[in-house]
């Protein structure tokens, strides 16, 4: 691939917003100069999504995503996929259309895996709809892992225009976090982490900061000792390959504006602990990106939003954010030859 190719946007859960936020997206594409893309979804759903929605998109149907390109200035374009069958309602989601959320998403994989998609973009899924239909995977992220090829560990990060996080444990119990957490986990994690700053975001030198789990960074031990038993073996091995990494770090300390600027990455043993401070500086703009997979994957940090689904006052600044992401990224590693 020697010019950026078109992204690939997953269609999500039809009855969230996920179809919304595609047509919106595209009508933004000249001001925010988005690179193009092309969504993967049945023709019927973003036509049916489009009339709800009372804009007037024009769609046009493409037979191979590098058409899209040439498209994507005059219409939104559709690479089409087998339609369920099933009529959409706005609000709920259903497993009868589970079928064409996964396909979507194996195809968009399929076309980054081949270089034909520069970048992944997944529009928001409704878990427990697929699970009806018997889905087997926690989430989209351990799916695209499959999806991606054995061997494959990865790894979530938020990221918004402020910060960076990684999540070190994610959907557990807050209980479980202390045994969750390992040496060889913190390792790994902070691994993939460095190697992705450098290839996809063009950091040269990763700085990377890691918080303490206990109040205080374990305050020398008399708040906890995982700090000293657990992260700070996994640090000295880190700094020995040749990684520039601090901590532990208190948690309350290190997210001002000024503490930020001493690190590119913050990783965080416990979900909450990450998730908060990236939410509350810029949650409109918030970014899923997966490290460790082969190609490039963001998605919009929230959810399907049924709640709202079909009523118009979806935002898109979240999917606006991943696309542009995504498109850096890609940028980044075709100039790194990653």
């Amino acid at each position: 691939m020697t010019e950026r190719a078109p992204i690939a946007l997953t269609i999500g859960e039809p009855g969230g917003i996920g179809p919304e936020l595609a047509i919106k997206a595209w009508l933004r594409r000249m001001q925010d100069e988005l690179a193009p893309f092309c969504l993967i979804s049945p023709v019927s759903m973003i036509t049916q999504a489009i009339a709800r929605s009372g804009t007037d998109v024009p769609v046009r149907v493409i037979q191979t995503i590098d058409e899209a390109t040439s498209v994507f200035k005059d219409a939104l374009p559709v690479l089409e996929i087998t339609d369920s069958g099933t009529e959409v309602v706005s609000g709920v989601a259903s497993p009868k259309t589970a079928s064409v959320v996964i396909e979507s998403i194996t195809k968009a994989v399929e076309l980054a895996s081949t270089g034909k998609a520069s970048a992944v973009v997944t529009n928001p899924i409704q878990k427990s709809a697929l699970y009806e239909a018997g889905f087997r995977h926690p989430g989209h992220t351990e799916f695209l892992a499959e999806l991606a090829g054995p061997g494959i560990i990865p790894v979530m990060m938020l990221a918004n225009s402020k910060l960076r996080v990684v999540p070190l444990t994610i959907h557990i119990p807050l209980k479980d976090v202390p045994t969750q957490l390992t040496t060889e986990l913190i390792v790994e994690r902070c691994r993939i982490t460095h190697k992705s700053l450098q290839n996809a975001f063009g950091i040269a030198k990763p700085r990377l900061a890691i918080a303490g789990l206990n109040p205080h960074a374990g305050e020398d031990g008399t708040m906890g000792t995982e700090e000293k038993t657990i992260m700070t073996p996994a640090i000295k091995q880190l700094r020995d390959e040749g990684v520039d990494v601090i901590g532990p770090l208190p948690a309350d300390t290190m997210f001002h504006e000024e503490a930020r600027a001493n690190y590119d990455v913050a990783l965080c043993p416990y979900h909450d602990q990450a998730l908060i401070p990236v939410k509350t500086l810029d949650f409109h703009g918030g970014v899923n990106v997966t490290l460790g997979l082969p190609f490039i994957r963001t998605s919009p940090d929230h959810g399907t939003a049924l709640d709202i689904a079909g009523k118009g006052i979806a935002r898109p600044d979240s999917l606006i954010a991943a696309l542009k992401m995504a498109a850096e990224m890609a940028t980044k590693r075709l100039a790194t030859g990653a």
